[in-house]
């Protein structure tokens, strides 16, 4: 595309910091909803609210969303690939803790680092671009340290600890998927409609053939905590994060998300009164310079 920018300017970098801190308040709203939807119905709203506001927001703005482009292979694979990737978080979580799931979860810009350059040649990482990656994988790795040594998910940790790497691989395919077909030239909302109603309809199936229990009452946090998920983080933060991708290098942006598992451990430490710990404090400052190294112009 004509407009794409090969650096992040200050408007991408305010943007994707926004995104990752939202998505990790986002961890804080769903452990809160858990107590009474259960992880896959929540994923299953979330995907089809997200999909319905997309849809009236795209026919309020007059936005095309189902004229013929070439753009349904890649819509079909992405959205596959997102049902996929939530579909093994949550069944991975019954097996092993938050902590290492998190861990495993952030493999995902080391995908995009690795896959892109075949996509396109552009956005490939020096070796101190790569060292900036390893050194913000490590920040979040030694956040969350303390669940590679209590006591985990028993006898099938390994295969949970597995399926948290291969959301990973998922999570880094989807946006390999978005650059590499010709849904990069598709809008923002076009993008992210095909990922939320295909993962929606693979989640549907997923919690029902799980047997996951439907909830039977919702209290006003609970509903609140849907609404942000919906609203703020589905349909706002994604539409965002679908312009950015469409428009700046998917690499430099991918090392931003590693942010957010250090912002749903501080939003925990603020509003569930979890300890801010000194482990916690060096943690982002890894991150940050990590984050530094990888876009830094050379």
């Amino acid at each position: 595309m004509s407009d794409r920018k090969s650096h992040l300017d200050t408007l991408a970098v305010i943007a994707v910091v926004v995104c990752c801190f939202l998505w990790g308040l986002n961890q804080v709203a769903a452990k809160v909803a858990l107590t009474e939807v259960a992880p896959l119905w929540q994923a299953t709203i979330r995907s089809f609210g997200g999909a319905l506001l997309v849809w009236g927001w795209s026919r309020y703005r007059g936005i095309a969303l189902f004229q013929r482009d070439g753009s349904l292979p890649g819509g079909l694979l992405a959205g596959a690939l997102f049902g996929a990737e939530f579909l093994c978080i949550f069944i991975g979580l019954q097996f092993t803790t938050a902590s290492r799931m998190v861990v495993f979860i952030y493999v995902s810009p080391f995908v995009v680092a690795l896959g892109m350059p075949f996509i396109a040649r552009a956005e490939q990482l020096s070796r101190r671009q790569m060292a900036g990656l390893l050194l913000a994988f490590t920040g979040v790795a030694w956040a969350f340290a303390e669940g590679f040594t209590l006591p985990a998910g028993g006898e099938h940790q390994l295969l949970g600890d597995a399926l948290g790497v291969v959301a990973g691989v998922l999570w880094g395919a989807t946006t390999l998927a978005i650059r590499g077909s010709k849904l990069s030239n598709a809008n923002a909302e076009k993008t992210l409609l095909y990922q939320l109603a295909v993962s929606g309809a693979l989640l549907f199936v997923a919690a029902l053939v799980a047997g996951a229990p439907l909830p039977t009452h919702l209290s006003t946090l609970v509903w609140a905590s849907l609404f942000f998920q919906v609203v703020i983080v589905t349909f706002v933060s994604y539409l965002v994060w679908f312009w950015l991708i469409r428009s700046y290098p998917a690499t430099r942006l991918s090392s931003f998300t590693l942010l957010t598992p250090v912002f749903g451990l501080l939003m925990g430490a603020l509003l569930l009164g979890e300890p801010i710990t000194l482990r916690l404090v060096l943690a982002l400052a890894a991150v940050a310079l990590g984050i530094v190294l990888v876009n830094r112009k050379t």
